[in-house]
């Protein structure tokens, strides 16, 4: 056009393509805040200043959650004024040494204008989801009937289904943010505050609205490490008693993990999440700006509906079923500790 060339959305986004992708290197963590806090005196950690800190902190960080309500600290049982300054409160995934970049380049996008219709024939993402839904349809986990195929969430953006790998549109799609398929990326609607128990430390509990099941929760953010690397931290950590490892090995990917995420020195208020015999949330993996299939977020579902006040909570063994409750039994390590969790098919431990 006149010499110069026309930009589209499709020319622009295979351009984006071609450029670095953008991530964060766990080497280059911030962690000044946490150093002056911890060289203060006792007094002052357990104060209502550092409350208002500790707070303040997490609101700094939800740039990327714009809308999603504030984060109370409540302790009602002892005389600490914050969690413990031993982690940079952040939403985003760090990398690890040995964690390759997010491969954009091999990445499944739509060209939709407007919102993504998931009976759509011609939507990149829908097709991609469908690919990956086929074993769950012929087994019977989705009806072939449900009018939602291929997308997992209903039209108030409640997961529909669990343990079924969700993708989400991505940064280089054609559709809008408020696309039925970007329900991860528009963040936590809920509130929620982070309070001391009695018996099992700090908790996540729902604030006063009741938590329609399905909904969204959040992202287990941290440090995306290779499994090598978690198993050296692992070891340590199973020694003093508290451990936020998680190993992605989905039982679609053959239950073998090759990457991590570690919640201890990076992490939002999910890495406080307690461990529960009957949880009312889940961990699905979920696919945005990743083409690697072992690279999944961690996204935190409830599973059912969440009244206000109740505490929230997931499985730190996965699925409990009879074999579970057989083989749980206790281990030297710290980390192996009595359940507190109260339900009436509790375990006894928090890890088998």
């Amino acid at each position: 056009m006149d010499g110069y060339p026309v930009v589209t959305w499709n020319s622009y986004s295979q351009a984006q393509r071609l450029l670095p992708p953008k991530y964060r290197l766990a080497k280059d963590l911030p962690h000044e805040l946490q150093d002056r806090v911890n060289a203060l005196p006792q007094s002052y950690r357990h104060s209502h200043q550092a409350t208002v800190l500790f707070e303040a902190m997490i609101d700094e960080a939800m740039d990327d959650e714009l809308g999603a309500p504030p984060i109370s600290i409540i302790n009602e049982v002892t005389d600490e004024g914050a969690p413990p300054w031993e982690f940079v409160y952040t939403n985003q995934m760090w990398y690890g040494e040995g964690v390759p970049a997010p491969d954009i380049k091999n990445l499944k996008s739509c060209g939709c204008v407007g919102r993504c219709d998931p009976k759509s024939k011609t939507c990149g993402c829908a097709k991609r989801q469908r690919q990956h839904l086929k074993r769950y349809i012929a087994n019977g986990t989705i009806p072939s009937t449900w009018n939602g195929v291929p997308f997992l969430y209903d039209n108030k953006g409640s997961l529909q289904f669990f343990e079924i790998p969700i993708f989400e549109c991505n940064d280089f799609c054609g559709c809008d943010e408020d696309c039925p398929n970007r329900v991860v990326q528009r963040g936590r609607r809920y509130a929620i505050n982070i309070k001391r128990t009695e018996f099992k430390g700090w908790g996540v509990f729902n604030g006063p609205k009741r938590i329609p099941g399905g909904s969204f929760i959040g992202i287990y953010a941290g440090e995306l490490l290779t499994v090598e690397e978690s198993d050296r931290r692992g070891v340590l950590y199973n020694k003093f008693g508290r451990t936020y490892l998680f190993d992605i090995d989905f039982h679609y990917m053959g239950a073998v993990a090759t990457y991590s995420v570690d919640a201890y020195h990076a992490g939002n208020f999910t890495r406080f999440l307690n461990h529960s015999c009957d949880p009312n949330c889940e961990i699905v993996p979920c696919y945005i700006n990743e083409a690697n299939m072992e690279k999944p977020l961690l996204t935190i579902f409830t599973k059912r509906d969440v009244e206000p006040s109740e505490e929230l909570s997931f499985s730190y063994i996965g699925s409990i079923d009879k074999d579970t409750a057989k083989n749980a039994k206790k281990n030297k390590d710290a980390v192996y500790a009595e359940c507190h969790c109260g339900s009436a098919n509790c375990l006894g431990v928090l890890f088998s």
